[in-house]
């Protein structure tokens, strides 16, 4: 059975964080928080919420001395908040993320010492992951809407980052927006994936609001997922499209009801509702 969890910082986003929070939990959901410096640690914690995953650092990026440095400094201080929480692991990019999600420090070529760098931080972040007993998952992003600029994007990228330290304190947090804007072939993806995977995280495209809403067939997505014996953590980091709670049914629905069915007879369902899409824009078209 996955579990299920809810990113608070992207739904119920008219009630005050701490409210948000004891919604999601309310409704049966973990809760997945970002920056944790923007929030009352202790109210959190007095919710009683399950929290899956939070922002593993400050400041600080995988490809320089001075930015290595900055990032272990903050992810120790990450993980006296993440321990606070009872939260198991600490989400990492490959660079600071500023407002509106965009690189603190953009890089348009990743160099072949910029590689070597990243793997010799994640290795010392890997390793404070194991003085402390938590897990650090590396995030894939998209360069082409939401992060232009962030080195090792691609989720090809992260897992070979991951791959190369080779440690149970460092996994992959395999976002599947982002993927499927970056490379698509989500299932592939995910078999490729899912020794190294922390966590998954999930919204649709595009809009990156709720699963059904876009191009992203979820159902056979989660089928795969249970017949590849995955038994982790899937998180809804997306936007409600219309009410909230009705965003999280649908989440739950993907996640639930359609992973115990077969992926063949998915597929098939996913192939009629591609061509109910295509004769949709031709009819849409005709009309124009």
């Amino acid at each position: 059975m996955l579990e299920l969890a809810v990113c608070a910082e992207m739904t119920f986003r008219d009630l005050p964080f701490t409210e948000r929070v004891r919604r999601i939990s309310e409704l049966g959901f973990q809760v997945e928080i970002w920056d944790w410096t923007k929030h009352d640690i202790a109210a959190l914690v007095a919710t009683g919420a399950s929290f899956s995953s939070m922002t593993g650092y400050i400041e600080g990026d995988l490809i320089t001395e001075a930015g290595a440095q900055a990032l272990l400094k903050t992810a120790e201080q990450s993980i006296k908040a993440a321990k606070q929480l009872s939260c198991p692991r600490l989400n990492l990019h490959g660079t600071g993320l500023g407002p509106g999600g965009l690189p603190v420090n953009p890089t348009t070529v990743v160099t072949g010492e910029m590689w070597l760098s990243a793997q010799r931080t994640l290795t010392r972040i890997a390793e404070l992951g194991r003085r402390f007993d938590v897990v650090f998952c590396l995030e894939n992003l998209n360069t082409e809407v939401d992060h232009p600029g962030v080195p090792f994007a691609k989720a090809a990228d992260t897992l070979a980052l991951i791959k190369a330290v080779d440690s149970p304190h460092l996994r992959l947090n395999l976002d599947l927006y982002h993927a499927q804007i970056g490379e698509g072939n989500l299932i592939e993806l995910v078999r490729k994936a899912l020794p190294y995977i922390g966590e998954i995280q999930v919204a649709d495209v595009p809009g990156r609001c709720e699963p059904g809403t876009g191009e992203i067939y979820y159902p056979a997505v989660a089928s795969a997922l249970n017949q590849l014996g995955y038994r982790g953590v899937v998180a809804m980091e997306a936007w409600a499209s219309g009410d909230d709670e009705a965003a999280l049914r649908r989440f739950r629905e993907a996640f639930t009801v359609h992973a115990a069915q077969p992926l063949e007879s998915l597929e098939s369902k996913e192939r009629g509702h591609g061509l109910e899409q295509d004769r949709r824009i031709a009819d849409a078209s005709q009309s124009a």
